[in-house]
């Protein structure tokens, strides 16, 4: 378990550079880049935050996508807060390691006691490499003239899609997809950077609306 967390720990802090990078060449200082990589720890919204302002967005759009993209961590937390049983200043803690990979590590095992050293072990194994990447990551870019030439702009949305994949099966995150992209890529032209991913969080809210009350009279039929 200790070696998974390692690798994953590993892994992410290489993904790190290039998130350390982006944030440098969306114009934000190397402190402003720590700040976000140790208070959000979150790397899709540190990753959408930066996108957003680097394409001219306001900082507040951002922010308000950050927390869109980060409310998921909060589902998370509903799941894990009778394996983890943290109190206090533990959880406060417990709270700011709730991620992807940490709620991963942690559910997989089918021993509690497992479960618990699966999340704390990946967590803090994972805020030391993605500081130290995303530090790296700032600081190389201060160095290079242009750092934008490079391509790293792609890393954001290679990474949504990663993250998107494993999830893509049966019509509904079909629909869900199309819906949001179309959406995305009508508002672009027409709105300021960072709404139009707001508006498209908004139409698959609605859709999703929609096909739970489609779904309630069958499921009462069935009783």
């Amino acid at each position: 378990m200790l070696r998974d967390a390692a690798g994953i720990a590993l892994t992410s802090g290489a993904y790190a550079v290039s998130c350390g990078a982006i944030c440098t060449a969306a114009g934000l200082t190397v402190p402003q880049t720590m700040a976000l990589s140790l208070l959000m720890f979150t790397g899709a919204s540190q990753f959408a935050i930066a996108g957003v302002i680097g394409s001219g967005g306001a900082p507040l759009a951002g922010a308000v996508v950050a927390v869109l993209l980060g409310g998921r961590n909060a589902l998370y937390g509903l799941r894990l807060a009778s394996l983890l049983r943290v109190r206090g200043a533990r959880k406060a803690l417990a709270a700011h390691l709730v991620i992807d990979e940490t709620t991963a590590m942690a559910v997989v095992r089918e021993d509690e006691r497992a479960g618990r050293l699966g999340f704390w072990a990946t967590g803090f194994a994972l805020f030391v490499m993605w500081g130290l990447g995303n530090l790296l990551g700032a600081l190389g870019a201060q160095v290079l003239p242009e750092p934008e030439v490079l391509g790293m702009d792609v890393a954001a949305p290679a990474a949504f899609l990663a993250l998107l994949a494993p999830r893509m099966r049966g019509g509904t995150p079909w629909a869900a997809a199309v819906l949001a992209s179309g959406t995305a890529l009508i508002a672009t032209p027409l709105l300021p950077a960072g709404v139009p991913v707001l508006l498209a969080g908004a139409a698959v809210a609605v859709l999703a609306l929609f096909l739970r009350r489609a779904a309630a009279p069958s499921a009462e039929e069935s009783r």
